[in-house]
């Protein structure tokens, strides 16, 4: 579903990805690993459009998005959730408002039936009229999810979005990010990005798992495989 072929990006005259490429199945859960600085986030940026690179294509269902530094589709013509790691919640809206917000903006029709759907699926109903100021973390992670979720996208991209949260709050957040791919309640067909720099976060829910390490790739396989791997960089990764 997203192809990207042969990237080459820099960020002045420091490169951080060169003749990259990655390919991402359609419906799958994949997980960008590895720690600060390796390109992960860019990847994201790239996708999404909101960084440009110098050569090389990104191919989303099979229309060429970004080709030499060119745009061809926009970033808001590409159905693309992103999820910030600091979430950008609107704090003079209540919940119910930021899941509504971009649904209004589209004129969509049954705006109230579908964010009570999406409440009730992340069980945070009785949060609906609380503003952003008035939820716990875990909460507040489940409201940029659902805002996200609402507008169907085809690909949602998360960027590190459990950084701030404690081990138990990890854990039940990694549990609906796990439910997401298995359910149709949402009436959605989701390609996830995830990003960590955690391997117990990518282990816990990835269908894929790729390691990177300064803008290259290391190692992707299956969770299965990456704890198998025989890659020195992985294994000392691993360690930690």
């Amino acid at each position: 579903m997203i192809d990207i072929n042969n990237i080459t990006l820099s960020y002045g005259d420091k490169p951080v990805l060169q003749d990259f490429a990655l390919n991402f199945e359609s419906n799958r859960l994949s997980c960008l690993l590895g720690g600060s600085g390796c390109g992960k986030t860019t990847i994201l940026r790239l996708i999404a459009g909101i960084e440009t690179p110098e050569k090389g294509t990104i191919v989303i269902d099979n229309k060429i998005v970004t080709k030499d530094g060119q745009i061809l589709i926009p970033p808001h013509k590409r159905n693309i959730g992103f999820i910030f790691q600091d979430l950008a919640l609107w704090p003079h809206f209540t919940v119910y408002k930021n899941i509504a917000f971009g649904l209004i903006e589209r004129k969509e029709k049954n705006i109230k039936e579908t964010v009570l759907k999406m409440l009730d699926f992340f069980g945070i109903q009785e949060q609906a009229e609380k503003y952003p100021h008035q939820l716990s973390g875990g909460q507040k992670q489940l409201v940029a999810i659902s805002r996200s979720l609402v507008l169907k996208p085809k690909i949602l991209l998360m960027d590190e979005p459990l950084a701030n949260l404690d081990v138990k709050l990890k854990r039940k957040i990694l549990e609906h990010i796990r439910n997401l791919k298995q359910s149709r309640t949402l009436g959605i067909d989701l390609t996830i990005i995830y990003v960590t720099h955690d391997h117990k976060e990518a282990f816990a829910i990835a269908d894929k798992v790729v390691v990177m390490d300064e803008g290259k790739i290391e190692e992707t396989g299956t969770v299965e495989q990456i704890k198998k791997s025989e890659n020195r960089f992985v294994q000392y990764f691993l360690e930690y």
